[in-house]
């Protein structure tokens, strides 16, 4: 079996998160963008751009977009998605980014596209290359989950009915060593005859980092953090009451 995150990033993965569309990124990354404070035109690289919302809401305030992403299916979407042809799409590994140094005026990272590694240094390692392709000051923002939050208002079991298929969808969600655990099962329709398929199991790891392991990172990569969010509302970063971890700041050297 590969890494989770090489087998869940597929068709059924769409199904999963058909919830999360386009008008929520385009007010998800209003504000955040304006934290940045990068002029329009300024060119920005989406890391882990998934299916594209992201990076197509940023095109369309004005920006000049490059997603970049592992996974091909979800990449397909954007791509069709894109109807103007107006963003730069790449396949490739956010651990080692495609790109010559100082390519990027910002890099950003929305809705925990990070902490999917085993090997905590490979955290490390898509931090040293956000900075490496930034330019001179260019600016980063993360936008990733509040652990403490998180640990403390974690839903066990959900499950829903995708109405455009029928689909079962139940998710399972445990803490595990330093990590939240999704455990993903979707239930097939049965057909006429009234048999039904076997079940389709993902797994999604995430590893809990907090503030303080961030600001280590950071550090040791040369990104200077200089404000940190608790929400897409603006609100400042409180430990135990934030929903998310919004890191903004800037290559140092």
């Amino acid at each position: 079996m590969g890494d989770w995150y090489t087998e869940s990033f597929g068709e059924d993965y769409k199904v999963v998160y058909r919830h999360r569309n386009r008008d929520n990124a385009v007010r998800e990354i209003g504000a955040m963008m304006e934290w940045m404070n990068i002029g329009k035109g300024s060119s920005v690289l989406d890391v882990g751009c998934g299916m594209g919302r992201h990076a197509l809401a940023l095109q369309a305030l004005g920006y000049e977009v490059t997603g970049l992403d592992l996974s091909e299916i979800l990449l397909s979407d954007a791509r069709c998605a894109d109807t103007g042809k107006k963003v730069s799409w790449v396949h490739a590994d956010m651990r080692r980014l495609p790109f010559d140094s100082g390519t990027f005026q910002a890099t950003v990272n929305w809705f925990t596209s990070f902490g999917y590694f085993a090997d905590f240094g490979d955290n490390v390692l898509v931090l040293h290359e956000m900075n490496r392709v930034l330019k001179p000051d260019g600016k980063f923002l993360i936008d990733f989950l509040n652990p403490a939050y998180l640990v403390r208002h974690l839903v066990p079991v959900t499950e829903r009915i995708d109405e455009p298929t029928g689909l079962k969808i139940i998710e399972r969600r445990s803490i595990e060593d330093d990590f939240v655990v999704k455990k993903i099962e979707i239930e097939p329709v049965a057909d006429r005859s009234g048999d039904q398929a076997a079940s389709r199991n993902y797994e999604e790891r995430v590893r809990l980092i907090g503030l303080d392991p961030f600001k280590e990172m950071l550090l040791e990569v040369g990104l200077k953090l200089q404000r940190v969010y608790g929400d897409y509302d603006g609100s400042e970063y409180v430990a135990d009451n934030s929903e998310r971890l919004i890191l903004l700041g800037r290559r140092s050297g």
